[in-house]
């Protein structure tokens, strides 16, 4: 399928929206986290029914969280210990994230964990640059 030729692309604003119109059938096709389908059909939002997944990519985190390049070494490590020390047990992320196997922060990196998505924009033609 070629965009523009076969399809409009349009953006729902988030991946629940997405899940949801195709759901509805608002949407004939969405791309969403695999994580999100999961989610969405754990807490009963959706049906498995009432959705088809015709296609999963390679995993990828479905938030990060990051700090500056240039940001103090002191203020770095101490932010990284708030996430890897953060007590999840019976908190409501917990219960979230969970239904995804996702019950934890994971240290990552730019390079390894969001290949795919580079790869994505690549394909796409999207660029980040600040020019």
């Amino acid at each position: 399928m070629i965009p523009d030729r076969d399809f409009e692309a349009v953006y729902s604003g988030k991946h629940d929206n997405s899940i949801l119109g195709v759901a509805n059938r608002d949407y004939p096709a969405a791309s969403i986290a695999n994580s999100v389908l999961s989610r969405m059909i754990s807490r009963d939002v959706i049906k498995e029914g009432d959705v088809v997944s015709i296609y999963k990519s390679q995993t990828f985190p479905t938030t990060g969280f990051g700090v500056a390049h240039n940001l103090d070494p002191e203020l770095k490590e101490q932010i990284r210990d708030a996430f890897f020390s953060f007590a999840w047990e019976g908190t409501s992320l917990q219960r979230e994230f969970e239904k995804s196997n996702e019950g934890q922060f994971l240290p990552m990196t730019y390079k390894e964990f969001w290949e795919v998505i580079r790869k994505i924009d690549t394909a796409n033609g999207v660029s980040y640059s600040c020019e």
